[in-house]
């Protein structure tokens, strides 16, 4: 996909209301050769999906051995709305806590009081964290609506064919 492209589906309404959720499946492969998709927390900085994780998680070597990644962050209601994004994690190690973790949680429903102690708790077990960065290298939104996943599409394609048989 060229940028433009790219940038037109993530400009669109709906997938800028599931660019500001809080979690997405990161899709990679782990270091034996296994598929993984583990839930991990993000936020969208309008070019880049960023998530934070510890300097000792386990998918780290294995994003360092093998970057390609896909991403689905989806709703639970019907009709589902699908934002898919496949790109390369970059990988950063940085010291404290990265202000887009701090961000990434912000919408969890917690009191004032709920959140101090949380970032106190946070702060007090994280010497450095690190950051994976995916810019989008191809992207696609299914709302059902307006967007279907590909091969539904062929079958709509094939039934009105075969109506117009």
């Amino acid at each position: 996909m060229q940028p433009d492209e790219i940038a037109e589906v993530l400009n669109r309404p709906i997938s800028q209301e599931l660019l500001a959720r809080d979690l997405t499946r990161l899709a990679y492969v782990a270091k034996d050769g296994t598929p993984r998709s583990i839930p991990i927390a993000f936020t969208w900085n309008g070019s880049e999906i960023v998530m934070c994780t510890s300097k000792n998680a386990p998918k780290l070597p294995a994003l360092r051995h093998s970057p390609a990644v896909a991403l689905t962050i989806d709703t639970e209601v019907h009709p589902p709305k699908i934002l898919l994004i496949r790109g390369q994690a970059e990988l950063e190690v940085v010291d404290g806590i990265p202000d887009e973790y701090l961000q990434i949680n912000g919408t969890y429903e917690m009191t004032a009081e709920q959140r101090v102690e949380w970032e106190a708790e946070v702060r007090s077990l994280y010497d450095g964290m690190v950051r994976i960065i995916v810019i989008p290298t191809w992207a696609k939104l299914i709302d059902f609506d307006t967007t279907l996943p590909s091969a539904v599409e062929e079958l709509v394609r094939q039934r009105a064919e075969r109506q117009r048989s």
